[in-house]
């Protein structure tokens, strides 16, 4: 039985073009029908697709058609059901983010990368951070703080000099973005299970946002964040060239 397979394409024009290859070659199934999801883009469309298509419980693979294509595959028109056929899954567990706003609503998004908090003026941030319950840091001033999956490691995380993190490690990245005090902290390693809490201190002279996987909520006074494990994401990669090797080679160039 021939492999159903629905296409997806950001609207970039290389993404736009290599959609009508694929589709004139292979055809392109409802996605409810699908046996696999085929994303045609960078990075970005790549969380959007997950995001997206989380409910339907069905693999993606990607190819890229944007800058970094970190979670991406190599695009080739030629061979594909053979390399849908052999190709290695990872599962991703995405954070879940609670975000309560000074006017008392409440937000949760899910986050594949990172959980930032951002300062949204001209002042630096102010944050309490708190671990399983339990004060960890009383005030970091900065110009924000992520929280960073083993698949989000290699971004956001690691241009604020967060460490790479292998991706069947059960830990999270705890990283400053510009800290003014204490100076020199430079973050720290989470166990994956752990309930981390950011309190925004004088959220009205220093306003904070906080940011899902580019999902953006503003004027937050505390932010939760947890990891989900009820959620998986499924990536499909070429063999040989899966996040677990990405992950490793990244941190030898």
């Amino acid at each position: 039985m021939s492999t159903k397979i629905a296409f997806l394409a950001s609207l970039a024009t290389d993404a736009q073009i290599a959609l009508k290859q694929l589709t004139a070659r292979y055809g392109n199934c409802p996605l409810e029908q699908a046996d696999v999801i085929v994303a045609l883009g960078g990075d970005g469309f790549m969380l959007h697709t997950l995001h997206g298509t989380q409910a339907l419980d069905v693999p993606v693979y990607g190819m890229n058609r944007g800058t970094v294509g970190f979670l991406m595959n190599a695009y080739h028109p030629e061979g594909l059901l053979e390399r849908l056929e052999a190709a290695e899954m990872a599962v991703l567990n995405p954070l879940r983010m609670t975000a309560l706003r000074n006017d008392g609503s409440q937000i949760q998004a899910l986050a594949i990368n990172e959980v930032s908090l951002l300062r949204q003026g001209a002042q630096a941030a102010k944050l309490r951070i708190i671990v399983d319950g339990r004060q960890r840091l009383e005030e970091l001033v900065c110009d924000g703080v992520i929280l960073s999956t083993p698949a989000g490691s290699t971004a956001y995380n690691y241009s604020a000099h967060g460490p790479i993190l292998p991706i069947g490690s059960d830990v999270l990245a705890l990283t400053p973005v510009a800290a003014f005090r204490p100076r020199r902290w430079r973050g720290a390693l989470l166990p994956k299970a752990s309930h981390v809490r950011f309190e925004v201190m004088n959220p009205e002279k220093r306003p904070v946002m906080a940011d899902a996987d580019s999902r953006s909520v503003r004027n937050v006074v505390r932010v939760d964040v947890t990891s989900d494990s009820r959620v998986a994401h499924k990536l499909l990669f070429d063999p040989g060239h899966g996040l677990e090797e990405r992950l490793i080679r990244e941190q030898f160039v």
